[in-house]
C-alpha cells in the first residue's frame, strides 16, 4: 500500500548548523505518527518541510506518492506550536472567518462540538485560556475536512487534565480516518497516542517503530524498586543487576516471580516493593545517553 506520506533522505542546513541529516520514513493513512525529541531535535524543521513552510536542502517528500502539491495543501490540516489569533473576533468568528479561506469546508457546528468549544463560542479569542485556545487552534486545522493533521507540539504548557482532554480530541479524530502527524517531547503523550515513533536527537533519527516494539527491543527486563533502607543484598546474592539512587535500590528483574521468591528467602521486606515497567524515558536515555529534560536544557 503506497503510505500517504513519505520522506527520503531529508536534510536541512543553517549556514554550518545541520538540523535535520538525511532522514527517511514513511507514514501508512489512518495511523497516528510520532516525531518524538527535545527541542533542538529537528522535529519542527522536519514538519515545516513537509508542510512547505521551509524549503529542503536536499530530499525528497511525496503526499499520495505525488510531490506535494495544490491537492497536498487542499487536503492537508495544520496546528503551529505558535498561531496569532485576530483582535476583537470571537472564537466563533474566527471559525468563520477561516472556513471562508478554503473551497471545501466542514459546517462549524459539529465542529465546535466535537472539539468542545460551545462554552467559549462568543468570548474573543484572544482572551480564552490556553487549554480552550489549543481546542480552537485544532478546530482550525480541521476546518477543511484534512485527510492528514499536523500538530506540532499542541500541549505544550498545559495542565494535565487539558493535556488529557486534547489526548481524548486526537483519538476521536483518528477513529475518523484522519492521519495524525504529532511532533512532541512528551514521552507518556507519544505512548499514549502513537501507532509508530521516530525519535530524533540532532537532526537524526535513532530509532523508529511502534511504542511497544521499541521498549520490546531494547529491553528484556522490568524494574522492581524497593527503598534502600528495605535492601540488604548483594547483586551476587540476588543473581540480578541492580541500580542504586538516592532512595531506592531498583533490581533490573528477567523474571518478577523469580525475584519477588529470591528476596523472600533472604527475608527482605516487601512492604516498599513496587514494580516499574520500562518507558519511553528509559529508551531515549538508553539510545541518547541523557534524558528527554537534559535534552531539553541542551
Amino acid at each position: 500500500m503506497t503510505p500517504i506520506l513519505e520522506v527520503q533522505q531529508l536534510r536541512k542546513h543553517y549556514g554550518p548548523h545541520i538540523a535535520v541529516d538525511g532522514i527517511s520514513f514513511a507514514i501508512p493513512a489512518g495511523s497516528c505518527f510520532g516525531l518524538l525529541g527535545p527541542n533542538g531535535a529537528g522535529k519542527t524543521t522536519t514538519i515545516e518541510m513537509i508542510e512547505g513552510m521551509t524549503r529542503p536542502t536536499a530530499g525528497t517528500i511525496l503526499y499520495k506518492g505525488q510531490p506535494p502539491g495544490q491537492r497536498f495543501r487542499e487536503e492537508c490540516g495544520i496546528q503551529f506550536q505558535h498561531t496569532a489569533l485576530m483582535d476583537y473576533l470571537s472564537v466563533r468568528e474566527v471559525l468563520q472567518l477561516f472556513a471562508r479561506m478554503y473551497q471545501h469546508s466542514v459546517a462549524i457546528e459539529p465542529l465546535v462540538q466535537q472539539c468542545q468549544l460551545d462554552s467559549f463560542l462568543d468570548q474573543r479569542a484572544t482572551r480564552i485560556s490556553g487549554g480552550q485556545r489549543q481546542r480552537l487552534l485544532l478546530a482550525l486545522a480541521l476546518i477543511n475536512d484534512p485527510a492528514i493533521v499536523f500538530l506540532d507540539e499542541p500541549t505544550t504548557g498545559l495542565d494535565p487534565q487539558s493535556r488529557r482532554q486534547f489526548w481524548a480530541l486526537i483519538r476521536r479524530i483518528r477513529e475518523a480516518g484522519k492521519t495524525v502527524i504529532l511532533t512532541t517531547h512528551y514521552m507518556d503523550e507519544a505512548e499514549q497516542l502513537c501507532d509508530e515513533l521516530v525519535i530524533m536527537d540532532r537532526g537524526h533519527i535513532i530509532d523508529q517503530g511502534s511504542p511497544k516494539a521499541l521498549l520490546k527491543k531494547h529491553f528484556q527486563h522490568v524494574r522492581v524498586c524497593l527503598d534502600r533502607k528495605d535492601f540488604t543484598l548483594t547483586a551476587e546474592q540476588l543473581g540480578e543487576a541492580i541500580i542504586e539512587t538516592a532512595n531506592d535500590i531498583e533490581i533490573l528483574s528477567q523474571s518478577i516471580d523469580r525475584t519477588i521468591d529470591t528476596l523472600r528467602q533472604h527475608q527482605v521486606p516487601l512492604t516498599s516493593l513496587r514494580v516499574r515497567n520500562p518507558t519511553l524515558d528509559d529508551l531515549f536515555l538508553k539510545l541518547t545517553g541523557h534524558s528527554l529534560q537534559e535534552g531539553e536544557a541542551s
